[in-house]
């Protein structure tokens, strides 16, 4: 998900769960701060742009190393009260005492002992959220190393992150407790929309089944930008990948338009033991374009964006006289619409006011 979204949902998570035993503000900053942290990975260079890509969300991302982490990353916040608990270690903390002055505690877990539990659910669900989109997360690292990508939100969508925003100002600006509740509704709601979000993509996957193009054609439903209702639907065959759109308020199954564009099965089979091809296509769940553009081997991971515009796009090498791939590996350009005429367009996908895709949607618009 967008850095916006990890950091509520980290810094909500933080106020929840150390309620009133410190400030607010300073459990929304840890929270806010170890939600973003997993996702510093990007700082390191793998070797080229697909290595970058696919080794994203990995170890930092992966549930077994977060549960590691988390002591040792509460320490960092939690040092005054641990010093008062080593120094005293006969002695528990009395119920209704906190590490901050004025703040009240329900319990007598150690300060300590919240931070950590703390830290480790902001982590956890920060990976957790991130399996639900469609790029995946190797949640299961080291034991398996297979991606999660459960495909039912889009990495940008108001509807979980406003509630999120909403919950945590309350419990921020609030006295008393009304703001905590406040906060743990906002949370409730949030991922009861997650659970939602599921259940849409799986009732669209069963109602477009018996509708696909080609009836062996692999089939992925992800939701269009910023919402759950309209849906991008892609299936993929040897011989051609196709492109539909699935509105819940507006469109019947048997009327999908698939637009087809033909992938050129040889030339996977010639470089599928290339490791950038090997390694995009099993990232890519199989979801991919290979083509050849002149000389040069352009693969494109169809799960992201939409026709013609991906957001992950290679140029892998260039083919010499004797068809090998030769060259480094880079990113090809992307010619993207202008964000106008792509939220024009959605609104109207949406509601039914057109059943065309955006490549035509524009042509007929004269853009």
């Amino acid at each position: 998900m967008d850095s916006l979204t990890q950091a509520s949902l980290g810094a909500a998570v933080g106020v929840a769960v150390m309620g009133r035993r410190t400030a607010a503000w300073k459990a929304a900053l840890w929270g806010a701060a170890m939600g973003t942290l997993p996702d510093l990975d990007v700082v390191f260079d793998f070797g080229d742009p697909i290595r970058n890509m696919t080794e994203h969300r990995a170890e930092s991302h992966a549930l077994f190393y977060q549960l590691l982490a988390a002591p040792l990353l509460a320490l960092m916040v939690a040092r005054p009260g641990l010093r008062s608990l080593l120094a005293n270690p006969s002695s528990p903390k009395p119920a209704g005492t906190s590490e901050t002055s004025g703040a009240h505690s329900a319990d007598n877990t150690s300060p300590y002992g919240r931070w950590t539990l703390a830290t480790a659910l902001i982590l956890v669900t920060h990976a957790l959220l991130d399996g639900m989109t469609v790029y995946g997360t190797q949640l299961w690292l080291p034991f398996y190393k297979e991606a999660v990508g459960l495909a039912s939100v889009f990495i940008i969508d108001p509807f979980y992150t406003l509630p999120l925003l909403l919950g945590l100002a309350a419990a921020l600006v609030a006295k008393g407790h009304w703001g905590l509740k406040t906060l743990q509704l906002s949370l409730f709601v949030s991922s009861l929309y997650l659970v939602w979000s599921v259940a849409a993509q799986h009732w669209v996957e069963k109602t477009v089944q018996a509708n696909l193009p080609e009836s062996q054609a692999a089939l992925l439903v992800t939701p269009a930008p910023f919402n759950t209702l309209l849906w991008r639907l892609v299936a993929v065959s040897d011989s051609h990948y196709y492109e539909g759109w699935y509105s819940l308020l507006a469109d019947e199954p048997e009327a999908i338009k698939w637009r087809a564009v033909p992938r050129d099965s040889q030339l996977y089979l010639a470089l599928k033991d290339h490791p950038s091809v090997e390694g995009l296509a099993r990232f890519s769940d199989g979801f991919f374009q290979l083509e050849r553009i002149e000389n040069s081997v352009v693969m494109t991971d169809l799960r992201m964006g939409q026709e013609p515009a991906y957001v992950f796009r290679f140029e892998i090498g260039r083919l010499d006289a004797s068809g090998a791939l030769i060259g480094p590996v880079e990113r090809a350009p992307v010619a993207r619409p202008p964000l106008e005429d792509g939220l024009a367009w959605l609104w109207q996908r949406l509601w039914g006011k057109t059943t065309l895709d955006l490549i035509d949607w524009r042509a007929a618009k004269g853009t």
